[in-house]
């Protein structure tokens, strides 16, 4: 597989492919791609790209379709290309699908806004995604956090957003804590290894998780546990893309040593509702017929089996995944509710954008506090979480 580099070729790659309409596809039951698929990534050797590479040669090796990835360096990055139609789908991260969904951080600006994104399948690894924290310092529980030297990313509001969710799961908020700031990720856990911090957010199948396994201060990751109804509350009141989840993979885990905690799922395959049916139906199929065919080909990949999917989620499915999805056995009607609720929610939020747009507020934060202040206000008017103020 092989991503593409000139403004020329992406033409090309529009008008063989994003004028296809695979509707006879969707009639006939069967995975007719063209012959060439777009979609945007995460940049050159990271997980999300190398996955790529190995579904593109399982859909080279089974349709004789071309797999073409624009990689992306961040959220917007990925999003921009398939917003302008420049790509059909968009293998991405929370940023890019639930974030854009609501319309916040660098969704939030007059650029952007809400976005109707929109699921095909998602990669739900055995890994999980958590806080991590110094073993040193004896923490059992979520809770015993409280005064403890947690690790603030400056510019990334993903992480420490996550942190914040599961501070919530242990009652708890960034108050109650002491934030250090770092310049990146890889320096918040470096600053735990050099006795500068005590607890960081990261996969468990991230490498800086491992050096502080290796390291003399040690690991440990607080469980979540999945009977705590009321800590799960509040930790998906604060992030409700996390999911209930037994880790086997990661630093210091393994499937004799699982840990009780947390994961949402990466990459996460979208679209817009606009994605012609018939092809999202054959995208859908395809990934999930080739899958034995991928497996095990990258560290992650595992999690794109159609038994690790995610059915009711935080951003609702495109109704060609669902299409294949009730073929599939696995689309009941209790899914189908919970999708239109996520709808609902998008046109909620649509609504209110294009209310706050209409005023033509031309300070930026200005604009930013009054879409934030309308965002919450019409959320909670139809019933909604907010989740971000």
């Amino acid at each position: 597989m092989t991503y593409l580099r000139s403004k020329s070729v992406w033409g090309a790659v529009l008008a063989a492919g994003v004028a296809f309409s695979a509707g006879s596809a969707l009639a006939q039951g069967k995975v007719d791609l063209p012959s060439t698929i777009a979609w945007t990534a995460y940049d050159v050797g990271s997980a999300g790209y190398n996955q790529s590479v190995a579904i593109g040669k399982a859909l080279k090796d089974a349709y004789g379709t071309d797999l073409r990835v624009l990689p992306g360096k961040n959220d917007v990055s990925r999003q921009v290309p398939l917003r302008a139609g420049k790509v059909h789908f968009s293998a991405t991260g929370v940023g890019a699908s639930f974030m854009a969904q609501e319309g916040v951080f660098e969704f939030g600006s007059k650029e952007w806004g809400p976005q109707e994104n929109r699921v095909l399948l998602a990669s739900n690894s055995e890994g999980n995604m958590s806080v991590g924290v110094a073993a040193d310092i004896g923490i059992k529980t979520i809770a015993d956090l409280k005064g403890k030297r947690v690790a603030w990313v400056v510019g990334a509001p993903a992480l420490n957003e996550n942190v914040r969710a599961i501070l919530a799961f242990g009652g708890l908020t960034w108050d109650d804590v002491v934030k250090v700031e770092f310049g990146g990720f890889g320096p918040s856990w470096d600053g735990i290894v050099n006795g500068q911090a005590d607890a960081a957010f990261a996969s468990t199948t991230s490498g800086k998780a491992y050096q502080l396994e290796a390291s003399p201060r040690g690991l440990f990751w607080p469980p979540l546990p999945h009977g705590d109804k009321e800590g799960w509350k509040r930790l998906q009141a604060n992030a409700p893309f996390f999911a209930p989840n037994m880790g086997t993979v990661g630093a210091g885990l393994s499937a004799e040593k699982p840990h009780e905690g947390a994961a949402y799922p990466y990459p996460i395959l979208i679209a817009y509702p606009t994605q012609d049916k018939g092809l999202a139906y054959s995208m859908t199929k395809a990934m999930v017929e080739q899958f034995p065919k991928y497996k095990g080909a990258a560290p992650g990949i595992n999690g794109w089996a159609l038994d690790r999917q995610i059915l009711k989620w935080a951003v609702p499915y495109h109704e060609g995944a669902i299409a294949y999805l009730k073929e599939a056995g696995v689309w009941k009607d209790a899914h189908q509710k919970h999708n239109d609720k996520l709808i609902e929610r998008q046109q909620v939020l649509k609504k209110a954008w294009a209310e706050v747009t209409a005023k033509k507020i031309g300070d930026d934060e200005a604009f930013k506090k009054a879409w934030m202040e309308a965002r919450a206000k019409a959320l909670e008017a139809g019933g909604f979480d907010v989740v971000y103020r």
